[in-house]
């Protein structure tokens, strides 16, 4: 029987778990981009992130606080980080399916922005948080599934086969070619997607929210930017 330490099983999982597709979920819009939109999504995020800036900046300078790259007292920067995320107890709040909770301040300039953006902060809060997550809710889903506990069993003998030295890192091509002689690679590519298409179909509101709140932020976002004025302080990552 195949025995190994706490470590190198953590490893060995941690190595199959890096075989798992990487990349978000993407959300297509409902129909055609509004005038001023930019088609490409990336083109997308740059502008609402360009306009949320924007608001941030405002909010904050209503605040009396600026944003700059000098350093700044201690106090004078958990004031200043107060007036950016909020402060107390965290009124936002999302339990995932896989038992994770996110929180996030609502009384922040990051919270005021996003409001003004999305129209609600809340709703916006949640839909993100869930749509976000819905690859890493399939995928653990996936891990679930008798045929993928099978098929990673095998993987794990495969990697670390009895009278062979174990290693907590299994080597990159061990872990590619144990992977695919296993068929842990095609079960998971399979399951994955099925799951992923269930996950969708569990959360249809919440991605029938998401359309629609990102789709307000757009044209809020291009209202702002046909309004430019010079921005202050060192753009927020």
């Amino acid at each position: 029987m195949l025995r190994t330490t706490s470590g190198t099983r953590c490893a060995l999982l941690a190595a199959a778990a890096s075989l798992l597709l990487a990349g978000c979920t993407t959300v297509g819009p409902d129909g055609p981009a509004s005038p001023g939109v930019p088609v490409s999504r990336a083109a997308q995020d740059q502008l609402l992130k360009a306009a949320e800036h924007r608001l941030v900046v405002d909010c904050l300078d209503a605040r009396g606080f600026t944003l700059t790259a000098r350093p700044r007292a201690p106090d004078e920067d958990r004031a200043l980080q107060a007036a950016l995320f909020g402060a107390g107890p965290r009124e936002l709040s999302v339990t995932l399916a896989t038992g994770a909770t996110v929180t996030a301040h609502e009384d922040g300039c990051l919270a005021t922005a996003r409001h003004r953006l999305y129209g609600d902060q809340r709703s916006w809060f949640r839909a993100q948080v869930i749509v976000d997550n819905l690859r890493v809710e399939a995928q653990a889903r996936m891990r679930a599934d008798p045929a993928h506990r099978a098929a990673l069993a095998r993987w794990t003998r495969c990697a670390s086969p009895p009278g062979h030295p174990r290693t907590d890192r299994p080597d990159s091509a061990v872990v590619a070619r144990c992977a695919r002689e296993t068929g842990l690679e095609g079960v998971r590519a399979r399951l994955e997607a099925v799951e992923l298409v269930t996950v969708r179909t569990l959360h249809r509101d919440e991605l029938t929210t998401y359309r629609q709140l990102r789709d307000r932020a757009l044209r809020r976002a291009v209202e702002l930017s046909a309004s430019t004025h010079p921005q202050k302080g060192p753009t927020l990552s």
